[in-house]
């Protein structure tokens, strides 16, 4: 990926970004915002067969001109290069996902980005899902973060920085960072486990989320839309057609797909996809 062939003036306007462009932490924080709020996460591709793909110009195809989403490597190899077409200084790192699990259990990695400022190294994670930061976190330990959303931290768990958010009054785990620069081949070869192996939840389950106004998040789990408040608190419904499903899909999603792409996903749905609880990543 070279920076030369990143369009930037085409993320910035599919961001809905026309801001300052100087790399420091004030436009990092707006353009984190930005991006997480335009380009819903979102795998549905995988559900579709066809498996995801990290070069530029799939991923600028993709959810820059094509109007889509993506998942987390998808989601924050993108803003990397728009991050690296400002100047920003970059180290690619990936975080233990523990998200409804035991703090230290035994996990394989996703991807995040390390942000050198002035100010100190600075998390950057437009990919999470549901619980992605929709700001710039300090990478330090024992201190809590305001963003636009829920507050966050970081802790030390057996030498990882462990993620964070306090949902109403209890400090719930994210990801474990782990602290070491990482090749674009290992994103490779871990987007291949995520988007094949039959046993990860993308190619059997309808999954979308975005942030909402008014610190709200919107999460999609197959049948079931969940309005999560800053407060903790939550409201869910349960799709019962396909009009539905199109209606969430583009209108609250913001997801360009057509009306046989959606019937495909509810089809693989209703035949694999999960019946009870949401997977604890996205629940």
């Amino acid at each position: 990926m070279t920076a030369a062939s990143f369009d930037q003036q085409a993320w910035l306007d599919r961001i809905g970004y026309n801001g300052s462009r100087e790399p420091t932490l004030c436009t990092l924080h707006q353009l984190i915002f930005a991006h997480s709020h335009a380009i819903a996460y979102e795998s549905l591709d995988i559900m579709l067969g066809r498996t995801p793909r990290l070069d530029l110009a799939s991923l600028q195809r993709k959810m820059i001109f094509g109007g889509r989403g993506g998942y987390c490597l998808e989601q924050n190899m993108l803003f990397r290069e728009g991050l690296r077409s400002l100047g920003y200084k970059i180290t690619s790192l990936q975080g233990r996902v523990v998200r409804g699990m035991a703090i230290d259990a035994p996990r394989p990695a996703i991807h995040m980005l390390l942000v050198d400022l002035p100010d100190g190294p600075y998390l950057a994670d437009v990919g999470f899902g549901n619980l992605a930061p929709t700001s710039a976190l300090l990478l330090r330990e024992g201190i809590e973060q305001a963003t636009p959303h829920e507050p966050m931290r970081f802790i030390n768990v057996v030498g990882e920085l462990t993620l964070q958010a306090k949902l109403r009054d209890t400090w719930e785990h994210i990801y474990r960072v782990i602290p070491y620069p990482r090749y674009d081949a290992e994103y490779e070869i871990t987007n291949w486990y995520t988007g094949t192996h039959p046993d990860a939840p993308y190619q059997s389950n309808i999954i979308a989320a975005r942030p909402g106004p008014n610190r709200t998040r919107i999460t999609m789990f197959n049948r079931r839309v969940t309005v999560r408040y800053a407060t903790g608190e939550a409201d869910r419904r349960h799709l019962k057609d396909e009009a539905e499903f199109r209606s969430v899909l583009r209108g609250e999603f913001g997801l360009n797909m057509t009306d046989n792409e959606i019937r495909s996903c509810i089809d693989v749905m209703e035949r694999k996809g999960e019946k009870g609880a949401p997977h604890p990543f996205f629940a």
